[in-house]
C-alpha cells in the first residue's frame, strides 16, 4: 500500500477542528514535503520524524514521500501533528496495519529517540474528540489534562513503540485519568471572607448584587479604605462552575499554555493584570493570537485596580467585549473568537493623591487635575459599569473597636446561588445578559415605577444603555428579595449606584 490516513486535531482559539493526515509515497527522488499550510514548526517535522522511526528500529521509506493536512485551509501550527504523520508514513509503507487507524485521534510531538512530548490544546482536542466517537491518543504529559473530559474516551503513550504496539497486537493503552487526589484537591476556602472585613456596609452590599446578576462594578475612594481588598472576596460569594463552565475555562488556558490548577478546577476565574498591561494583553493577540485577558477571565471576574492607571488604548478595548461577551482576533490569514463572558470588578482613586472628598481634607490637587484624572475613564466605559460605589474611610472606633456581626462569605454565596436559580429558572440567563424582547418581558415596571424612572432619566441624562443598565439591576435586586416584581424601593436602589 502506498497510502496512509490517519486523524489528529488542529488547535484553532478553542477549537480543535479534525485534521486528516494523508500521505502518499511514490517512486521518485528521495524527499519528504508537508503541504497544507503548514508553519516552521510543523515543516520542520521533517526531521523529527524521520530519526524518530530510525531510532524505534523501523524503516524511514527511500523514495519520494508527500504529507498533505487536510484541510489545506486551516493553519497548522506546533509539533503536535509528529505522531500522527509519523503513523500514516509507516501505515503508508506496509510497517503498520492501516485497519484500526480510523478508530484513533493522535496527538504528540516527538522526540528524536520516539518519545512523546506534550502538546498544548489537549483540553480542547479531548472535548471536541468526545463527540467524534473515537478514541485520543496523547503523549503522558498530557493525560491528567485528557483525563478531565468525562466521557472522552483517551490513552496515553510514553514512546511511539506504545502505539505500534497497540495497533499491530492490540494491546490497548492506559486510560487517561484525572489525577488521583483530583477529588480532595477542589479547595472551597476562600483567602478573604467578607465577615472579617469591618464596616462598609454598602460596598459589600454591591459586591452581592453584581455577584447575583453579572453585574460590573466600580469601587471608589481613599487609599486603604479596603477597595482590593472588598474585591478580592468577590470570588468568595460566586458559586462553582458547571461541569462544562470549568472545561471551558480549562480549555482557554490549555490554550494559552498555562498551567491547569486543579484546586480551582471549579472556581471562577479572578484575573488582576497589571495596569502596565497593553491591549493585546487585555483582550488576546500576539503572532499566535493568543487568548487575553477578558478570556481567561471567561464566567468569572476580570478585576482591574488602579483603574486610571491603565492606559487609554488599553480601557477602550474593552469596550466591545464587555457587550458582546466574546473577542475576535484578526489575523492576515485567519480570525479566531474566543468568548469572553466575565464580570468587570474595577477600583480607583478620586483623584491623582487619592483623598478628594475625605473628610481628613488632606486633597491638594487643583479642579482641572482631578477633571483630568477622572477623565481617563471615559463615558462610554463608565456606562457599561451598573454599580458605582464610594469606600469611605473607616473611623478609629470601626477599626478598633468589635466587629459588627455580619454574614459570613459561605452565607452570601449561599444566597447568590438562589438568587441565580430564580433568573435561570425565568429567563435562562442572568439579569446582567438580558436584552431584547426578554428584557422587557422580565423588567416590566408599573406606572408608578415607569414615571420614577422618567424622571431620573431626565435628571441622571441616562443613555438607552443605561436605563437598560439599572432595569436589569432593579430585576436582580427584586430577585434578591424574593419579589417577582420590580418595586420603587428596588429601582430606587439601582439607580443610587449610578
Amino acid at each position: 500500500m502506498s497510502l496512509g490516513r490517519v486523524y489528529s486535531r488542529a488547535l484553532v482559539g478553542v477549537e480543535a477542528p479534525l485534521v486528516t493526515v494523508e500521505t502518499h509515497i511514490s517512486n521518485g527522488l528521495p524527499g519528504l514535503a508537508v503541504v497544507g499550510l503548514p508553519e516552521t514548526a510543523v515543516r520542520e517535522s521533517r526531521e523529527r520524524v524521520r530519526s524518530a522511526i530510525l531510532n524505534v528500529n523501523l524503516e524511514f521509506p527511500a523514495r519520494r514521500i508527500t504529507v498533505n493536512l487536510a484541510p489545506a485551509e486551516l493553519p497548522k501550527v506546533g509539533g503536535r501533528y509528529d505522531l500522527a504523520i509519523a503513523l500514516s508514513i509507516l501505515a503508508a509503507s506496509g510497517q503498520l496495519p492501516d485497519d484500526r487507524l480510523g478508530q484513533y485521534e493522535f496527538l504528540g510531538e516527538l522526540a528524536l529517540g520516539g518519545e512523546l512530548r506534550g502538546v498544548e490544546g489537549v483540553l480542547a482536542s479531548a472535548i471536541q474528540a468526545r463527540d467524534s466517537g473515537r478514541q485520543l491518543v496523547v503523549p503522558a504529559a498530557n493525560q491528567s489534562e485528557a483525563g478531565l473530559v468525562r466521557g472522552c474516551r483517551a490513552g496515553y503513550a510514553n514512546v511511539i513503540n506504545d502505539i505500534l504496539r497497540l495497533l499491530s497486537e492490540g494491546q490497548s493503552l492506559p486510560v487517561c485519568v484525572p489525577p488521583p487526589d483530583f477529588a480532595e484537591q477542589m479547595g472551597t476556602e476562600n483567602p478573604c471572607d467578607l465577615a472579617s472585613i469591618r464596616g462598609q456596609r454598602r460596598p459589600k452590599r454591591a459586591l452581592q448584587l453584581a455577584a447575583a446578576g453579572g453585574h460590573n462594578l466600580l469601587l471608589k475612594g481613599p487609599p486603604g479604605t479596603g477597595k482590593t481588598l472588598l474585591a478580592s472576596a468577590l470570588p468568595g460569594i460566586l458559586p462553582r462552575l458547571g461541569e462544562e463552565a470549568a472545561l471551558q475555562v480549562a480549555a482557554l488556558r490549555s490554550v494559552a499554555n498555562q498551567p491547569l490548577k486543579l484546586p480551582e478546577f471549579y472556581l471562577p476565574p479572578f484575573r488582576t493584570p497589571h495596569h502596565s498591561a497593553s491591549p493585546a494583553s487585555l483582550v488576546g493577540g500576539g503572532a499566535r493570537a493568543l487568548p487575553g485577558e477578558v478570556s481567561l477571565a471567561h464566567h468569572g471576574v476580570l478585576f482591574l485596580d488602579e483603574l486610571p492607571e491603565f492606559t487609554g488604548r488599553a480601557l477602550e478595548v474593552l469596550r466591545e467585549p464587555l457587550e458582546a461577551r466574546a473577542i475576535t482576533v484578526s489575523r492576515a490569514s485567519h480570525r479566531i473568537r474566543y468568548p469572553a463572558s466575565f464580570q468587570l470588578v474595577a477600583a480607583m482613586n478620586p483623584c491623582p493623591c487619592g483623598y478628594h472628598g475625605d473628610p481628613s481634607g488632606r486633597c491638594r490637587c487643583t479642579q482641572p487635575r482631578i477633571d483630568a484624572y477622572q477623565s481617563k475613564i471615559s463615558g462610554p466605559l463608565l456606562d457599561r459599569i451598573d454599580l458605582v460605589v464610594n469606600v469611605p474611610r473607616l473611623s478609629a472606633i470601626e477599626l478598633m473597636g468589635d466587629p459588627a456581626p455580619g454574614p459570613d462569605s459561605a452565607s452570601i454565596q449561599q444566597a447568590v446561588v438562589d438568587c441565580r436559580a430564580r433568573q435561570l429558572q425565568r429567563a435562562g440567563r442572568l439579569n446582567a445578559t438580558l436584552s431584547g424582547p426578554r428584557l422587557e418581558r422580565d423588567c416590566r415596571l408599573d406606572k408608578s415605577g415607569k414615571r420614577l424612572l422618567r424622571e431620573a432619566m431626565d435628571k441622571l441624562r441616562l443613555s438607552a444603555r443605561g436605563y437598560h443598565r439599572v432595569l436589569k439591576l432593579a430585576r436582580t435586586i427584586a430577585d434578591c428579595e424574593n419579589s417577582d416584581t420590580i418595586d420603587a424601593q428596588h429601582l430606587l436602589e439601582a439607580l443610587s449606584y449610578r
